[in-house]
């Protein structure tokens, strides 16, 4: 039913209604203009989910965007996946003695609290390599998204059913990224925007509720009034509508997010020599065997049988999980040697290790004997 209620709130008369077809209060403020304050406060900012359209191909299209959307099937049969070449070298030189003991230098002089007492003093007593491989598979897809959008009403007109929009995958991108890097692109799908008009340009200031001026202390800054002029509206007592930019239009479409992915799976080969796999991830190797095409296959007959194993897995798995969500463009597969080597020396007549690896010649000496408690400022 209708309800009219008038309040008087420190010299304030405030005018309640349910009767209009706007629920709201009418507030005279104190400079004697009458406001209407509406009952839903603040305002929604962005639009309802009923103002955006159905668009046929895009029913499932959301305001906040939805899933990834599966690619079409290929007009032709794919091609089966070829084995790739053999690699024709799988040796890695030792490391001299000299770089080992240089390597180790450059370590322990880039932390200050190792003492150089091990460095100049220490005797290798030998080195072993501990050399393992890294499979790397690579799979480079392109996915795509769909949700409404929307942005303030400048004039464009709207073009939405004068033909029929072409679905997702139907819509060629602007840019061809490079192969293996991300990248993203956003599109406005043609034929699906449409004028929708917002019925408040301006909503009450939330600082002032509608005043233009705000409660304050005593003071100087608001000349022991206290009252406060109120910034936020610049004294206006309403504010200027984000969503549609005051044009009290808004201009809705779908759009289309494009996302170029590389999807990068490692396997290390565990090796026994005592150093951590996770210590290998900053670092690089041989190249011994790269290929790469539309749909790889299995690197078989590897020397190492782990690699082969890893290598079926990885492609398959990728293969599988990809293809339901994305449309794979190409793949990579990498192997390489990376060198290790363990060298073993005695300082102060105890025995001691450290590593040197990569073609960087990273160390690891998680023991080392000459530390010193050091209070960095």
């Amino acid at each position: 039913g209708t309800h009219n209620t008038l309040l008087c709130v420190q010299g304030h008369y405030h005018f309640i209604t349910t009767g209009l077809p706007r629920r709201g209060v009418f507030s005279l403020n104190m400079n004697c203009f009458l406001l209407f304050i509406p009952a839903v406060y603040p305002p929604p900012t962005a639009p309802a989910a009923n103002m955006f359209g159905n668009v046929p191909g895009y029913e499932g299209t959301l305001a906040g965007g939805g899933g990834f959307l599966p690619p079409p099937m290929p007009m032709e049969p794919v091609a089966p996946p070829q084995p790739g070449p053999a690699p024709a070298d799988w040796s890695i030189p030792a490391l001299p003695e000299d770089v080992a003991r240089e390597a180790f230098k450059s370590f322990v002089s880039s932390n200050c609290c190792y003492s150089n007492g091990p460095v100049n003093d220490g005797v290798i007593t030998s080195m072993e390599p501990c050399n393992t491989y890294r499979y790397r598979l690579e799979t480079f897809t392109e996915s795509r998204s769909t949700e409404w959008a929307h942005k303030p009403h400048e004039g464009e007109p709207a073009d939405f059913y004068t033909q029929t929009a072409p679905r997702p995958w139907e819509i060629q991108a602007t840019t061809t990224p490079s192969l293996f890097t991300n990248h993203t692109e956003e599109i406005r799908v043609p034929y699906t925007s449409s004028i929708k008009v917002i019925w408040l340009k301006e909503k009450p200031c939330w600082v002032c509720n509608g005043s233009g001026m705000k409660t304050d202390e005593h003071c100087s800054h608001c000349n022991a009034t206290g009252k406060d002029r109120c910034t936020m509206c610049d004294a206006k007592g309403t504010k200027k509508c984000e969503t549609c930019n005051g044009k009290g239009q808004l201009l809705t479409y779908i759009k289309v997010k494009v996302e170029w992915t590389n999807h990068v799976e490692d396997h290390v080969v565990e090796q026994n020599c005592g150093l951590k796999i996770d210590d290998l991830r900053s670092v690089s190797g041989k190249e011994l065997f790269k290929n790469n095409q539309y749909l790889l296959y299995p690197l078989l007959g590897f020397p190492n049988p782990a690699i082969s194993e890893a290598s079926e897995r990885l492609v398959r798995d990728h293969q599988s999980k990809y293809t339901q969500t994305s449309r794979i463009l190409q793949q990579r597969q990498t192997v390489e040697l990376i060198p290790i080597t363990k060298v073993n020396y005695k300082w102060k007549g105890d025995s001691h290790v450290y590593f040197v690896y990569g073609k960087e010649n990273q160390v690891s000496a998680d023991n080392y004997p000459a530390t010193c408690c050091c209070v960095i400022l």
